[in-house]
Order: structure tokens, then C-alpha cells, then sequence
């Protein structure tokens, strides 16, 4: 697990919580999105990407998401989450989130999700911001 978490240069550490799993007795397919969106929400603030959309002339924008499950976590244990940024394009970034069970030692789910530049104020899609993908290219080692 360890080397697998070195490929990601943010690491996140959740604990499950007893009511995150469904009557299959683990934790819910929607719990897996929600950590992502954590992930993310760390990614982002370790790049600068100003979350809080004030007088920011650009915001990410969720465009879609997917989820590969693996394993199943259930209570109790701790997801351990590493987060990357796995593709650059010319108007966006695709995310990589790997999802492991800390007890288990092993990865429990993949999920990857396109992230959009967004002006808020002028509501539609905007170039990639240069400070974004200094940021992504300084964290990820991206050359």
C-alpha cells in the first residue's frame, strides 16, 4: 500500500464512521464519491485554488466523476486517500483519487473526476488559469 501511496502527493486520512455503511454491511458506494470530494477539496487548496469563489476570477467545477470499487471498507477503519492530478488538458484536469483501507492494508476504490475552470460571475467555462497548472505541474512533478 505504501509504495502505491507514493504515486500521489497528497494523502488524506478519514476515519469510517459506523453509520457510512448500507444494509450490505459496508461503507455506501456514495461515501467513496464524498471522500473523493475531500481529496479534491486538499488538492486544491495545496495548488492555491481558491475554493471560497470571492473575487476569484476562476472556480472549479465539477464536470463528471467515476468510481472503480475494489474492496469493501466497513467499520471500523480509516480511509487513507491519495490524490493526483493524472491527465492536463487544454481546458481542464482530470483527477485521481485512490481510496485505501488502512486495516486492510489495500486499495478499495479508484475514482477519477473532471475538473473545469469556471468563471462564476460570468457563468461559463474559462481557459485553464496559468497559476492552475503551475500549481498541478509543481505538486504532481508534471513536466
Amino acid at each position: 500500500m505504501q509504495e502505491q501511496l507514493e504515486k500521489y502527493p497528497v494523502h488524506l486520512e478519514i476515519m469510517v464512521q459506523w453509520g457510512e455503511m448500507d444494509a450490505a454491511q459496508h461503507v455506501n458506494n456514495l461515501i467513496y464519491l464524498r471522500w473523493a470530494e475531500s481529496g479534491r477539496i486538499e488538492y486544491f487548496n495545496k495548488i492555491g485554488i481558491d475554493t471560497s469563489f470571492k473575487g476569484s476570477e476562476a472556480g472549479p467545477i465539477l464536470g463528471w466523476q467515476d468510481c472503480k470499487y475494489i474492496f469493501p471498507i466497513t467499520y471500523p477503519d480509516t480511509a487513507i486517500l491519495g490524490v493526483r492530478t493524472a491527465e492536463i488538458r487544454e481546458d481542464r484536469f482530470i483527477m485521481e483519487c485512490a481510496i485505501f483501507s488502512k486495516k486492510h492494508q489495500r486499495i478499495a476504490a479508484i475514482s477519477k473526476q473532471s475538473i473545469i475552470p469556471y468563471s462564476y460571475t460570468e457563468l461559463k467555462k474559462i481557459q485553464m488559469p496559468k497559476d492552475w497548472l503551475e500549481g498541478i505541474r509543481t505538486l504532481d512533478k508534471i513536466v
